[in-house]
């Protein structure tokens, strides 16, 4: 299958030479051609898993996103959601019928990227779907090169429109055959560890992240009551799904820490034998914070708003996180407000019917 990867980070690497390694015909677009320039000139990613290292060529390296996109029958976008405005107004030129847009995860960009799509004109049958994590714990470790420590055994996948989730679900089954069905892109949304696992983690650990130079917030930064807090907000998390009607699995994070029916299987101790995580975090400019926080706890607790869900950790890291920032996150850009999908002539139950049926 030919298959188009958009972006420069850890999970693009990992995902573009994973899939080459896997016998796809993979095309990697990064904007920055000057980062992307070892990959051209070299025609490979050197990929590092538990098998040792080796380089797997990939079939196109560019910078020209026309170039990438032209043929792909599945588009990956694993990049941070703080990027999809700028990729949707880069491919939106570019989409044709019968593409598959797979966001690992989304953010809910599944829908928001869509509409942005939609808003230049551009009115091609494309579908568009989102998952829980990324496929790959990786980490890149040179200009071309990336350490897979875990790969996704279960990654639940929403679509939107949902009622043509069948068709978008078989194609991304090609690439990563542990995709399963969830509902819809909110859904989909839903199943977002990052919004659970990072803002727990940034915020209780934002002494030590500022006070030393790299500070393992998987490892040190893990404390029983760290995890007290993380496993009571992923309990709002599911007692959202619950109000809008998305049933079980809800892949509880606490599953991560202690078996392997986690979206990773048993991964965490993995995660934190690699040493990759222990790293410089910025609490102003990490994807854990802009992305996770800003966007997606910021989704989460609009969505616990209004469905009436009693989401006190969420509201309450929300409010410190936005403390250390200096802003008010209670209508950041991923909420329901600043969307404007709830409000007098907006309901859950139609921007639902929506998501279903598409515009």
């Amino acid at each position: 299958m030919k298959i188009a990867i958009l972006g420069g980070g850890h999970g693009c690497y990992a995902a573009a030479a994973d899939l080459a390694q896997a016998g796809h015909e993979v095309r990697l677009w990064r904007r920055d051609a000057a980062a992307l320039q070892p990959v051209i000139d070299s025609g490979s990613i050197i990929l590092k898993d538990a098998d040792g290292s080796r380089a797997v060529p990939i079939a196109l390296a560019s910078a020209e996103v026309g170039a990438v996109l032209r043929g792909a029958r599945l588009i990956v976008i694993a990049s941070p959601a703080i990027a999809q405005h700028d990729i949707a107004q880069a491919i939106a030129p570019h989409l044709a019928d019968g593409q598959v847009v797979f966001l690992p995860p989304g953010t809910f960009g599944s829908f928001v990227m869509a509409q942005q799509v939609r808003a230049t004109g551009n009115r091609a049958d494309v579908l568009w779907a989102e998952t829980g994590t990324l496929p790959y714990l990786a980490r890149k470790h040179g200009e071309r090169e990336v350490n897979v420590t875990v790969r996704a055994v279960r990654l639940p996948t929403g679509v939107y429109p949902a009622k043509r989730a069948d068709e978008a679900l078989a194609v991304i089954r090609q690439a990563y055959p542990s995709v399963h069905g969830c509902g819809d892109a909110l859904s989909g949304a839903l199943m977002n560890a990052g919004p659970i696992i990072h803002p727990p983690l940034v915020v209780m650990n934002a002494a030590p992240l500022q006070h030393f130079e790299r500070w393992d917030i998987h490892n040190e930064g893990t404390q029983p009551a760290v995890r007290a807090v993380t496993d009571r907000l992923d309990a709002e998390r599911i007692a959202v799904r619950e109000a809008l009607g998305y049933g079980a699995p809800h892949y509880p994070l606490a599953d991560h820490y202690r078996n392997d029916q986690w979206m990773y299987g048993d991964a965490h101790k993995k995660l934190v034998k690699s040493g990759d995580w222990r790293e410089r975090i910025d609490l102003h400019a990490h994807r854990y914070v802009t992305e996770d926080i800003e966007l997606g706890l910021a989704l989460l607790a609009s969505l616990a708003r209004a469905a009436g869900v009693d989401a006190p950790l969420a509201h309450g890291l929300l409010a410190i996180a936005g403390g250390f920032l200096g802003r008010d996150l209670r209508r950041a850009p991923r909420t329901l407000e600043a969307l404007g999908l709830v409000g007098e002539d907006a309901t859950l139950a139609a921007l639902q019917q929506r998501l279903r049926d598409g515009n």
